[in-house]
């Protein structure tokens, strides 16, 4: 069962999934709306949520087109379903609700691009659009979706799907712990149940945490930081939390998360512009870009990079990459294998000219070279999942610093072996030496198949005191990472390149 989900998330970006779930709960509010299992009236709810798209999209179509930036569709749809299941159902002839979900929409969408600093938002759009509309036109969030029973089970099952994509566990489990710990220190102990009860069971508190919390350009992007950022937003979601006065509300607190997480993070977006475009290997580029200011991130890190699709297919126009080039390079490096039938993103991307621009963000990651220079290390990697290896080797042999590496190396054939020149000046220059694992065609000196158990042992004999590095296909990085559990490879020292929206 947990394989099939496993399938079914690989083949969706997070992005899309959010969009699908999000889908999935107005529909099912809309039908039970007929049956009367949820207070508001389905026509009203199909107005609002029609009203919400709409504005977004006309507001988002505007400010692209003045900022000179790709629009982002699946982020506006996503952005107007957020505003129809958190702000009360209008009818046709409410003027005052129509003008407050107008409001918000255009807010929110509109503060991605006026309240950024480098091209970056600052704030969660769904959580300032309604903060403003409570604050300037008296028409609070009311947060509907959380208080409906009959909704919850949906809430609960496509909520764990996010976290899962995301494996955010630990981030969405300590703002609930943390929102939890402070409503009841700050509740009567006689209420104790009453207020669990109503705070998991009819408050917004797990669809926050599943949607708002979890949306990635406006939380940090390292582990530490992600988890104060939770503990903060979960402190101040607390009902009876308040400054005199001044009580938190979800999308307050949502906002005053983002603050920090702004003051935590890596700082802008980025419009790089093609420079040159080098083969890598038989289906592999690089795309090798220049930059208006010099990146610094850690070799091993990734980006999220930005094109304007006219026709996106249902993976959207964005996509998570690592860095293939070293924090010592001067350009900023995308390795990239193309398949027979690519996405419309890859396609667009093989158009590119010298002089075409793409846009980068959201700098994250946690695989990346351990402090200890001492640290036994292992890279497996298959296929372009060499990529994170090539930005560290690169960067050591810049900076000629020796580490006790071993790299595994598989792919299908001699001509998928990309950035052999890399790979041979590790190994002249630092000693790191390289074990080609090659399906089909191998030579003298290289392991014929896939790299398994055996090839470990051979390679590596002292593999339980190394850290594994694993990057890839996501079955070949599962299926090594099982392997190396049953070697008795213990789970703090296995890594395995991970980014959201992985498609």
């Amino acid at each position: 069962m947990i394989k099939t989900i496993d399938r079914f998330l690989d083949h969706l970006t997070m992005y899309r999934l959010v969009l699908y779930y999000l889908m999935a709960l107005v529909g099912a509010a809309f039908v039970l709306g007929f049956v009367r299992l949820v207070p508001h009236d389905p026509i009203a709810l199909a107005f609002t949520t029609a009203l919400a798209l709409a504005a977004c999209w006309i507001t988002n179509k505007v400010f692209a087109r003045i900022f000179a930036v790709p629009a982002n569709k699946e982020s506006v749809y996503i952005t107007a379903l957020i505003l129809a299941l958190i702000l009360d159902p209008v009818a046709v002839t409410d003027i005052k609700g129509i003008a407050a979900v107008a409001f918000a929409s255009v807010w929110a969408i509109s503060s991605k691009f006026i309240l950024a600093i480098g091209r970056k938002h600052l704030f969660n759009p769904a959580a300032l659009g309604v903060a403003l509309s409570a604050l300037l036109l008296d028409q609070p969030a009311t947060w509907w979706v959380g208080g409906n029973l009959p909704l919850l089970p949906l809430v609960l099952v496509g909520g764990m799907l996010i976290v899962r994509k995301l494996r955010r566990l630990y981030l969405v489990s300590t703002f609930v712990v943390v929102a939890l710990a402070t409503i009841l220190a700050t509740t009567d102990p006689s209420q104790y149940w009453t207020a669990l009860a109503e705070t998991l069971g009819s408050s917004p508190l797990l669809f926050f945490a599943f949607v708002m919390l979890t949306e990635p350009l406006t939380a940090p992007t390292m582990r530490w930081p992600r988890i104060a950022f939770a503990a903060i937003v979960g402190f101040l979601f607390a009902p009876n939390i308040h400054i005199g006065s001044f009580y938190f509300t979800p999308e307050l607190a949502l906002l005053a998360g983002n603050l920090f997480a702004y003051a935590a993070g890596p700082k802008g977006r980025f419009v790089l512009t093609l420079e040159r475009i080098e083969q890598s290997a038989v289906d592999s580029f690089d795309f090798v870009f220049r930059s208006p200011r010099k990146l610094a991130f850690e070799a091993g890190q990734y980006l999220e990079w930005t094109l304007g699709l006219d026709r996106a297919d249902n993976r959207g126009n964005r996509r998570f990459f690592t860095v293939a080039s070293a924090p010592t390079e001067e350009t900023v490096r995308l390795g990239v294998k193309f398949y027979p039938q690519s996405s419309a993103f890859k396609r667009e991307l093989m158009t590119m000219k010298p002089g075409s621009t793409i846009h980068a963000a959201q700098l994250a990651g946690n695989f990346t070279l351990p402090a200890r220079r001492e640290t036994k290390i292992a890279f497996l990697a298959g296929g372009i999942g060499i990529t994170p290896f090539r930005s560290m080797l690169q960067y050591l042999l810049d900076r000629k610093e020796r580490r006790p590496i071993v790299i595994l190396y598989g792919t299908e054939g001699q001509q998928d072996i990309a950035y052999r020149e890399v790979l041979g000046a590790a190994r002249q220059e630092l000693g790191i030496k390289t074990i080609h694992a090659v399906a089909s065609g191998g030579e003298r000196g290289q392991y014929p198949g896939y790299i398994d158990e055996r090839l470990i042992r051979l390679a590596i004999p002292d593999y339980l005191e190394r850290t594994f590095y694993i990057s890839g296909p996501q079955a070949m990085v599962k299926a090594l990472r099982q392997k190396l559990l049953a070697m008795g490879v213990r789970r703090p020292k296995i890594k395995v390149d991970y980014f959201p929206g992985f498609a």
